[in-house]
């Protein structure tokens, strides 16, 4: 079944699709693949028949062994199942939570990450009449490396803006008359801001379709209202990825906010990070994903630490039967942090951050009296807000919304950092 077709799959061919790509993926690394054949020699999973099978047999793959992995076997680890000359493509993690990983590509391994990249692109109405701009540097990390070429696979113009400046790109987006913008909700807004400080109109831009991933922004209905707005009603499009696993999920084109797992690519499971038994519908879960199409360096079962509620019913207004998520990803599980008692996600501060019209934000938690506290420094313009107004509604906000009395305070504005990649506003002292 090709990645495309799978939203048109009733739930037993997925799962038969699905059976016999775990099968074939479990001939390839138990014969070749050096870290699988090790982590897996005391197991049957040769023998695999179902895929409730797969799941009772197959071990989680955790980041930290990958990590140990490539500590033990350098450069790149034992996760290769050829040889190190079929390989052709290198990136590597963010490192914002520890070492870097490094990861290979085969072109086959590639191709089929970027057929999952069309399929992002297929669903959001993206087609070859449209010129597709990538504002970011393009680093080591994946990040839209994989939408670039998959858009210009499909026909579109493609064009980069790395090595530019925020006002450049804004011109460059203006002239090019781009009609698609990748990425991330942070830096989205960012782009709007300095438009309005450079005198820049978005009104001119022909921009009609925003597609984010990187935060959980793009999922959060203030976020995405804030950044529909600034860029004078452009469509908000998430979907979520990782540089280890690949592209994962698309939005659903007839229900905003849902995201679907592409199924014939992943074999997918929301465990309770806990117990590790499969969440009911409308629960809340860490994401486990195989990734079926990248032999070259695949991962089994992997602990994601992606925080994630699954859809409350099976059949979705689009007709597929793939696996749907509510509201993207929650946040990492090494993210939430409990505040006297109470479970405090990222997503969950963001939103109450966006209804009060605050456009940039730092958290802080610290421990106090062997209790977690948080504070929140809030940028406010002290010439044009009333400061000590808006600091109440924020407060009145996060007491509502988290049932927590939460610190306050303001920042002159554009005094706090703007990211252009992933954003980095909790601070952990």
């Amino acid at each position: 079944m090709r990645i495309a077709e799978a939203s048109s799959a009733s739930r037993a061919e997925l799962d038969i699709d699905q059976l016999r790509r775990v099968q074939c993926l479990l001939a390839s690394v138990l014969e070749h693949n050096p870290f699988y054949s090790a982590k897996l020699k005391n197991t049957k999973a040769s023998s695999v028949t179902s895929l409730s099978e797969f799941k009772s047999l197959v071990p989680f793959t955790y980041k930290w062994e990958l990590t140990e992995d490539q500590t033990k076997n350098p450069p790149f680890g034992s996760n290769l199942t050829y040889p190190l000359v079929r390989y052709t493509r290198f990136n590597q993690t963010s490192g914002t939570r520890g070492r870097p990983l490094r990861w290979l590509d085969t072109v086959e391994s590639w191709q089929w990450m970027i057929d999952c990249w069309r399929r992002i692109f297929e669903s959001a109405g993206v087609d070859s009449a449209d010129r597709v701009f990538f504002p970011f540097s393009f680093g080591p990390f994946l990040g839209f490396w994989l939408a670039f070429e998959a858009a210009a696979q499909m026909g579109s113009l493609v064009i980069s803006g790395g090595g530019m400046r925020s006002p450049a790109r804004l011109r460059a987006i203006l002239d090019n008359e781009v009609t698609v913008l990748c990425i991330t909700p942070s830096y989205a807004v960012h782009l709007a801001e300095v438009a309005v400080s450079e005198g820049i109109d978005l009104s001119f831009a022909k921009v009609r379709k925003v597609i984010v991933a990187g935060e959980p922004g793009g999922s959060i209905p203030a976020t995405r209202a804030l950044i529909q707005k600034l860029w004078t009603g452009a469509q908000v499009i998430d979907h979520h990825g990782m540089t280890e696993i690949g592209p994962v999920t698309y939005e659903c084109p007839l229900n905003p906010g849902a995201l679907h797992i592409m199924e014939a690519a992943f074999v997918a499971e929301i465990i309770h990070p806990e117990t590790c038994e499969p969440v009911e519908p409308g629960q809340t879960g860490e994401l486990v994903l195989t990734n079926l199409g990248r032999v070259g360096s695949p991962l089994l079962r992997y602990r994601t630490g992606d925080i994630v509620r699954r859809a409350e019913v099976v059949s979705c207004p689009c007709g597929s039967s793939e696996l749907a998520i509510q509201r993207g990803i929650l946040a990492r599980s090494d993210d939430m942090v409990i505040v006297r008692g109470v479970n405090v996600y990222p997503s969950a501060i963001e939103d109450v951050m966006r209804s009060c019209g605050i456009t940039e934000f730092r958290v802080e938690t610290f421990v106090e009296r062997s209790l977690t506290e948080m504070s929140i420094t809030i940028e406010a313009d002290a010439e044009r807000d009333n400061c000590a107004s808006v600091i109440d509604r924020v407060v009145t906000a996060l007491r509502n919304a988290l049932s927590l009395r939460v610190k306050v305070t303001s920042a002159p504005r554009g005094s706090l950092p703007r990211f252009e990649g992933k954003s980095s506003r909790w601070i952990r002292r």
